[in-house]
């Protein structure tokens, strides 16, 4: 069986709630990612922030993101898979929840993220099919 831990991208890192939206972009471009968990003191998911996030819910609005921090903007709870998970879990995960980026979690740690670009590679055309039209579909 072909679990979440197979077809993720390792070297997923958090972001500490309490650090600047500025410096989470910076984060995104140097690994060269449009998301990034955000971790509470703890180290526990909190949420997730992504490019998006910062421009829509920070810069256009007139913020600083130099002083808006990434819990700031955690919203919602966070969803994520097991690394044993299943890819039909994973994919069941993402289109219930209408999401595009899934972390994978293994012993309570932040070990890798699917993305849209992940299922590409390792999903044939009729899955990957089927999960984008499940997903864009629904509005």
């Amino acid at each position: 069986m072909t679990t979440a831990k197979d077809i993720m991208h390792s070297g997923a890192q958090w972001i500490p709630a309490h650090e600047t939206l500025d410096r989470a972009a910076q984060l995104m471009r140097a690994h060269r990612v449009g998301a990034l968990p955000i971790a509470d003191a703890q180290e526990r998911l909190c949420g997730i922030l992504t490019d998006r996030d910062i421009v829509v819910g920070c810069v256009a609005l007139g913020h600083d993101p130099a002083k808006v921090t990434a819990g700031e903007l955690a919203k919602g709870t966070p969803r994520w898979i097991a690394s044993d998970s299943g890819v039909e879990e994973v994919l069941q995960e993402m289109e219930m929840h209408q999401i595009r980026r899934l972390p994978v979690i293994e012993n309570k740690r932040l070990v890798g993220m699917i993305s849209e670009a992940d299922l590409a590679q390792h999903l044939s055309d009729e899955q990957l099919a089927g999960w984008v039209e499940r997903v864009y579909a629904k509005g």
